[in-house]
């Protein structure tokens, strides 16, 4: 498995080097053809021969010398030795490629030199300025790609925080449920059938529905109603309830279980723990793509002033965060009342 990806790995870098090659070929003939355009299929020919040598030396120069290098005794002690001898490949090399390709009648003398000096220089600042073209733009491109990957992996990263966040969120609603159930049984009350089958339809609705990215706010409020149900059976008519929506379109997706951990904490922190007039008061409001969700509750006065949040509230919180960039959760108490403030454009949302 790990030969077979450093084969494909090679074989990404050795399609990279020819269409750099391809690149440099390109500009070298848009010169010509502005320069001038005599014998053009001749200076073609001569820049793919130059080429052939040149991407084949760049290519063990620059993915496999500069790994190569290293901070040990060993290696600084070749360093000198190694440079000077891709410096002859570069220049006497390089001539040499080129005198092949005379003999071969490939390559065409059009160029003429006054000396052996100024033919080397000639060749290898050619040599060079390949080289720089090629590490200039394989930079670029290693560059993006680690862009590329570093966003991708972030978004796995996010992608599993999200799904582990829901792994948390299911099992703890359905622990309260089961709470409340066995409450129900322990008192031998009639409402705990009732109150199976509307723990069956939750159940059905998370191994089913609950399991995709989306899905449509009138799913979410059949789930919602539910809970409320199940949730009623548990008190006497001491406990009241409200619960009303206004939606302009009941089809529009929203995640799964986003608003239920508002409802659950409700209920569960709040009109359970309340010994006097305990409530709860829900709405839903979702016009224009804008979702406004307030859930009142009653609780007891506490001495601490600051308001501290439940495993469900901050689960909920940092899955807003994962899932939409605009976004408000704002919870407060005040006279014996809390109140959580749920805002979502549901433009906004992070596309994975």
């Amino acid at each position: 498995m790990n030969q077979t990806r450093k084969s494909h790995i090679r074989k990404e870098r050795l399609r990279l080097f020819l269409m750099l090659a391809g690149a440099h070929l390109l500009v070298g003939m848009l010169a010509v053809l502005f320069d001038s355009s005599d014998r053009f299929f001749a200076k073609l020919i001569n820049h793919i021969w130059h080429l052939l040598f040149l991407t084949t030396i760049n290519f063990i120069v620059l993915e496999y010398l500069l790994k190569w290098f290293k901070f040990t005794w060993k290696r600084l002690l070749l360093t000198i030795p190694v440079i000077f001898t891709f410096m002859m490949m570069y220049s006497f090399g390089h001539h040499a490629w080129k005198n092949i390709g005379e003999a071969l009648y490939i390559y065409s003398p059009i160029r003429s030199f006054k000396s052996w000096d100024e033919e080397m220089e000639y060749l290898m600042a050619y040599s060079m300025g390949t080289l720089a073209f090629f590490a200039v733009l394989r930079h670029i491109y290693d560059y993006r790609n680690l862009r590329i990957s570093t966003q991708q992996l972030k978004i796995e990263k996010q992608q599993a925080e999200l799904n582990y966040l829901k792994s948390q969120t299911n099992p703890h609603f359905l622990f309260n449920t089961l709470n409340n159930i066995y409450s129900l049984s322990r008192d031998k009350s009639d409402l705990a059938p009732e109150s199976l089958l509307r723990l069956s339809k939750i159940l059905r609705f998370m191994l089913y529905e609950a399991s995709g990215e989306y899905i449509s706010v009138e799913h979410e409020l059949k789930i919602m109603q539910d809970y409320i149900e199940l949730e009623k059976l548990r008190y006497d008519d001491s406990l009241r309830i409200k619960y009303n929506h206004d939606i302009e379109d009941k089809q529009q997706a929203i995640p799964p279980l986003i608003l239920i951990p508002l409802v659950e904490n409700a209920f569960k922190h709040g009109a359970s723990e309340t010994r006097r007039d305990p409530f709860v008061d829900i709405h839903l409001s979702l016009r224009d793509r804008q979702l406004s969700f307030v859930v009142k509750n009653s609780v007891e006065e506490l001495e601490e002033a600051a308001v501290k949040e439940n495993i469900g509230l901050s689960n909920l919180r940092r899955q807003l965060e994962l899932l939409y960039t605009d976004y408000s959760l704002d919870v407060t108490q005040k006279d014996r009342t809390f109140t959580a403030n749920l805002k979502i454009n549901l433009a906004s949302n992070v596309q994975y």
